[in-house]
């Protein structure tokens, strides 16, 4: 029962985040639009939405046990020893983020106002297949090697935390936006890609599915040997 619980609230977290997540670009244009800003200034306003969103998701995440929306993110903090899942429970926990990042795809196209109809539609490959496949391994093994590394072994405070993992975020997807979108997160692809009908292609699986999950387990095994989880004494 706990297993189906923690897959639900996978489901529901994705399906929030994908939604939430994918009105970054019209919210940061209305707002910069709103205050004059205009070029990479731009950048400071997309940060502290993220910032925003990882806060709050921050905080329902617990709500709901400890959900996760990024199938790399849940199984690099189990390659590096940071939780209590197992083989069985991501088994469950991956297709319920995928059919969450569905939902919220789905939800935010239909009722996204016209006029920026355009800012949606997912990461999509924009280089050569195995470029790309490289580079959304790349970025998903920095953006999983930085989130542990401030998760669990950054500042304490839960804010400062939250910032530097905003501004990470924002500086990666930057960095492969001439590259793959990127998205660094399987299911939000997934969603994307099934709204496109693109969901059940070779370039999907290889380029949003392997190389992430490729990424983000050596991203956690460099982790595992930069700080070795602390041994457990055994009780007499």
């Amino acid at each position: 029962m706990g297993l189906i619980k923690a897959a639900i609230g996978d489901a529901v977290l994705t399906f929030m985040w994908v939604f939430c997540a994918s009105t970054l670009g019209a919210v940061t244009s209305i707002i910069a639009s709103a205050s004059g800003v205009q070029g990479m200034a731009t950048l400071f306003i997309t940060t502290v939405l993220v910032f925003i969103l990882l806060l709050v998701f921050g905080i329902i995440g617990d709500a709901l046990g400890g959900a996760s929306f990024n199938p790399t993110g849940t199984a690099a903090f189990y390659a590096a020893g940071a939780s209590s899942d197992s083989l069985f429970s991501m088994a469950l926990r991956f297709p319920a983020q995928a059919a969450g990042a569905v939902s919220g795809a789905l939800a935010i196209a239909e009722v996204m106002p016209m006029q920026y109809k355009n800012m949606l539609g997912g990461p999509s490959l924009k280089v050569d297949l195995h470029i790309g496949a490289a580079a959304e391994g790349v970025l998903t093994f920095i953006i999983t090697f930085a989130v542990l590394l401030i998760v669990l072994r950054g500042p304490r405070s839960p804010v400062v935390k939250t910032w530097l993992l905003a501004m990470s975020t924002v500086a990666l997807v930057v960095t492969g936006s001439n590259y793959t979108g990127p998205s660094m997160n399987p299911a939000n692809a997934f969603g994307w890609a099934y709204v496109n009908n693109q969901h059940n292609t070779w370039e999907q699986f290889y380029v949003y599915w392997i190389c992430p999950f490729i990424g983000a387990i050596l991203a956690a095994w460099v982790f595992r040997i930069l700080f070795p989880p602390p041994i457990k004494e055994k009780k007499a």
